[in-house]
């Protein structure tokens, strides 16, 4: 084809009237285009559609320059850290951020739509929205009024409306505590509207479309945003409907753009809302409302349509939890019982009649978009509904069910309701099953069977009975591998089984610092979370666990330690309220000896101040004084120092009968042992400590290196004994106040004793230098 004739983008076919005339007649409206122009060149006129993608007008390109610095500068401060943030401590570290939020503000003034709908800019009113005070939110979710329907369609816009939605609940929480800012004299009349009121306008202006914003790609998540904050119920806010908030594809932009949280340091009117907050009544009627209207305005086969679409399933699961939770799930014709296809009617008419399979819940059942549904409706039908559903959909079908790649999810959450009756006739039907569930590595089913065991306290004697018979541990000696097995999911004689003999050291090097024993044999989540739930039944079934880890040697137990996987066992052998406590102790004595080895690790730090807390004070001392000939080897070791701090082993060298009384007062003032998710990790405190004295330990430690290499001359010995207790004070961290003043005198005293030996030695220091110099 002629260069001149060539055109980019789509191409358009031509009918013969349209073209002949423009090049008989020569119009002026296509001649240019051939003629002074080329061809590649689009009039105006014909890219009118494409005026949708800005609804309410283009951005300046000098306001979106300004914006992009205003990103820039945000994101620096929400990357800081609190350290940063501290360093004039006599300026608000505030007061500039708050000057330049302002100004940025104003400069959004009565463009707020523009913004919101321009792809570079919307992102930048994501992460202005996290510093919003309560009068700037109000103000901006006001100047979107009326907008509302066209901005939560937009593909950009609909998520600065989800973030405003989800940043609005600690503002509403504040508004239903009375709690209200302080708003300054303005020229401009009219009154503000509160943010409650502001939803509740916003809820009823998208009412009457709320059936056709379902299915939309973009609208949909806005809308699961707006019902989270009208009902944020147990359920509502659990970590699952939280995952739905955003697409994935969504998710990993968002995780790209960097922290979002605000840039303001110790704001109290920023603080963290947890989801058991308040709510105006108004917005529970809300809710219900856009229930009602999804019931009134779409019949059973499309409100069935919707659990099978990717863009609508997640808003109709909500949506079915709002349902619920309200008290209206278990009306006959309600929106769960359309999709149970009338399972709930059924037990209010006939509770006797037997009901015949549905191929819809069948195909629910092995769908990966339904699946989730069903899960839900599982969890939240009433237990009538659930009896029935169970009875028909579950019962005589485990056995393909529980190793169904998607089916097996939906059984372990129905294991979660079941009964002692139904949970004995479960672990029958899938007695000869379990061997396969555990080959294709889909256990969830049988830790929701143990956890339902542990919660009714039956059929522990079954399921202990289950998991030896699954693992081939029939023998007593057996199950002294129970964890070694389970950890990997392989039965007994797999694991015992030669694996791969030629291993270079350096894989195997490997292969220890990450924990396992063997590169084949690397622990498994599923393997972990078993054991974790067997560690939590009664005290006669929960020893096989227990039992199997006093059998290990003393190095595989290091290995476990090590692992990040599989310390988590013994996070729960220590938290767990069933295991004795002579089990704990003796686990704690086993490593004495080892703890230098155990906590010159990131993981095994965490589970060595784990043992410590746990322990008492004779068991304390134990610990420290076998950790005395290793204390130069905690001291160069990065997350071993730390627990040799904290044990305070120069205390209890000099003065042991002080360190008792500190251990004796830290033990009683410590409480019960934290979770694993609240006990700060080896990490963590490698993050934090470095920045408060080991900064001033690792100055000092060079610092006397060098004052010990050269010798000392009267002077030196002046301003040591001035300065010296200023050093003290900052070269030792002491965990409590007593502990620190106890080493500071000690440390003091020390020092005086030094000085004078060295002020009684004969000879003079000047003579003695000029005498090296000669040399």
């Amino acid at each position: 084809m002629p260069n001149e004739n060539r055109k980019r983008g789509k191409k358009h076919k031509k009918t013969q009237e349209h073209s002949q005339p423009s090049r008989d007649t020569g119009s002026t409206d296509h001649a240019p285009q051939n003629s002074e122009r080329p061809s590649w060149i689009v009039p105006a006129q014909e890219s009118e559609e494409d005026h949708s993608e800005a609804p309410f007008g283009y951005v300046d390109p000098d306001i979106k320059a300004y914006f992009r610095t205003v990103d820039d500068q945000i994101r620096t401060w929400q990357q800081e850290r609190p350290y940063e943030e501290d360093q004039a401590a006599d300026l608000d570290p505030n007061e500039a951020k708050r000057i330049f939020l302002v100004a940025a503000l104003t400069e959004m003034s009565e463009k707020e739509k523009q913004l919101a709908t321009d792809p570079d800019c919307s992102v930048v009113l994501e992460r202005m929205a996290y510093s919003m005070d309560d009068f700037v939110r109000r103000v901006f979710l006001d100047s979107l009024s009326g907008s509302y329907e066209a901005l939560i369609k937009h593909r950009f816009a609909s998520h600065v409306c989800q973030t405003l939605f989800t940043v609005a609940a600690d503002t509403v929480t504040r508004e239903t505590k009375g709690i209200y800012p302080s708003v300054a004299d303005s020229k401009d009349k009219g009154e503000l509207r509160t943010l409650t009121r502001l939803i509740l306008d916003i809820c009823e202006e998208l009412t009457p479309v709320f059936t056709s914003l379902v299915m939309d790609p973009f609208a949909s998540h806005v809308l699961r945003a707006l019902l989270l904050l009208l009902s944020p119920s147990s359920s509502a806010t659990s970590h699952k409907a939280q995952s739905n908030m955003r697409s994935k594809k969504s998710s990993a932009w968002k995780a790209r753009q960097g922290t979002m949280k605000s840039v303001f340091a110790d704001n109290k009117s920023h603080d963290h809302v947890n989801s058991t907050r308040s709510v105006p009544k108004e917005f529970h009627d809300a809710a219900t409302r856009f229930v009602r209207v999804l019931k009134s305005e779409l019949s059973d086969n499309e409100v069935r349509a919707l659990a099978a679409n990717k863009v609508a399933s997640p808003l109709l699961q909500l949506i079915l939890e709002v349902e619920a939770d309200h008290g209206e799930s278990s009306l006959p014709d309600s929106l769960m019982d359309r999709v149970l296809v009338g399972i709930i009617t059924l037990c209010h008419r006939n509770p006797d009649e037997q009901l015949e399979a549905s191929d819809y819940l069948v195909t629910l059942l092995r769908d990966p978009t339904s699946s989730h549904l069903l899960e839900t409706m599982v969890s939240r039908c009433p237990d009538p509904a659930f009896t029935v559903l169970w009875a028909t959909y579950f019962r005589g079908k485990l056995a393909r069910l529980a190793t169904h790649p998607v089916a097996n999810f939906v059984v372990a959450k129905a294991a979660e309701r079941l009964n002692p009756a139904q949970l004995k006739v479960a672990l029958e039907e899938l007695e000869s099953s379990w061997s396969k569930v555990i080959a294709s590595a889909r256990t969830g089913v049988l830790r929701a069977m143990i956890d339902r065991a542990c919660k009714l306290r039956v059929h522990e004697t079954d399921i202990c009975q289950a998991v030896c018979s699954t693992f081939e541990l029939l023998e007593p000696k057996d199950r002294n591998h129970l964890v070694s097995c389970v950890l990997v999911l392989k039965p007994l004689r797999e694991y015992m089984a030669p694996g791969p003999t030629k291993h270079s050291s350096e894989d195997a090097q490997k292969s220890s610092k990450k924990g396992n024993m063997d590169d084949s044999k690397e622990s498994k989540v599923q393997g972990a979370l078993i054991l974790q739930s067997l560690l939590r039944l009664s005290e006669p079934h929960c020893m096989i666990v227990t039992e199997s880890i006093k059998s290990l040697p003393t190095e595989d137990l290091i290995l476990l330690s090590h692992n990040p996987i599989s310390s988590r066992v013994i996070d729960v052998l220590f938290e767990s309220e069933t295991v004795p406590f002579k089990v704990k102790r003796t686990f704690v004595m086993s490593l004495i000896g080892h703890y230098h080895t155990l906590v010159d690790d990131r993981i095994g730090s965490r589970v060595g101040d784990r043992c410590w807390a746990f322990a008492d004070p004779y068991l304390r001392e134990k610990i420290a004084r076998s950790l005395i000939v290793h204390e130069q080897f905690l001291a160069a070791s990065y997350f071993g120092k730390y627990f040799a701090r904290n044990i305070n082993l120069y205390l209890l060298q000099r003065r042991p009968e002080e360190w008792r009384e500190l251990q004796s007062q830290s033990k009683s003032s410590s409480g019960p042992i934290t979770s694993p998710s609240s006990l700060p990790s080896a990490p963590s405190q490698a993050a934090q400590r470095p920045n408060s004295n080991d900064a001033e330990v690792s100055h000092l430690s060079k610092s006397s290196k060098k004052r010990r290499s050269r010798p000392e001359d009267e002077i030196d010995a002046v301003f040591n004994a001035s300065l010296g207790t200023k050093v003290k004070r900052t070269a030792v961290s002491a965990t409590d106040s007593s502990e620190k003043l106890v080493v500071q005198n000690s440390m003091d005293q020390g020092l005086q004793d030094v000085l004078g030996a060295i002020r009684a030695a004969p000879g003079d220091d000047s003579s003695r230098g000029k005498r090296q110099r000669k040399c």
